[in-house]
């Protein structure tokens, strides 16, 4: 049987670069978990962002500690099987980001709603 090629963690005094490198500036490490709160405008809106976070993992078939509440998703990242902070982590960190706080430009074809849905802080 082939042996398992081992991700590469990151070290902690690593993660900040790393973090700003990929644009997630509101993403910070705590207790060796990469970390964001996402804040919304209410029950449906949660709904939706545990929705297209669940989505968006399943399809990297790697899977975020969520923590829901009225208004509130707490999202945590952590490569369970290589024991830390690795590659994958930030890939998808960046892809939610990109993907909840999507809005259409001013001047595109979609104009997009006026609700904030998910707030950026």
């Amino acid at each position: 049987m082939p042996e398992e090629k081992k991700i590469p963690v990151f070290a902690e005094a690593d993660i900040p670069a790393k973090l700003k490198e990929f644009g997630l500036e509101q993403w910070y490490l705590e207790d060796g978990w990469l970390r964001r709160k996402y804040n919304t405008d209410g029950w449906p809106t949660t709904l939706m962002l545990v929705n297209i976070i669940g989505y968006l993992a399943e399809a990297a078939y790697h899977h975020p500690d969520l923590a829901v509440t009225w208004g509130k998703v707490w999202v945590k990242l952590q490569t369970h099987s290589a024991g830390g902070i690795t590659a994958k982590d930030f890939e998808l960190a960046r892809k939610i980001e990109e993907a909840v706080l999507w809005r259409p430009q001013p001047d595109a074809a979609l104009t997009g709603t006026p609700n904030k849905f998910v707030h950026s802080k």
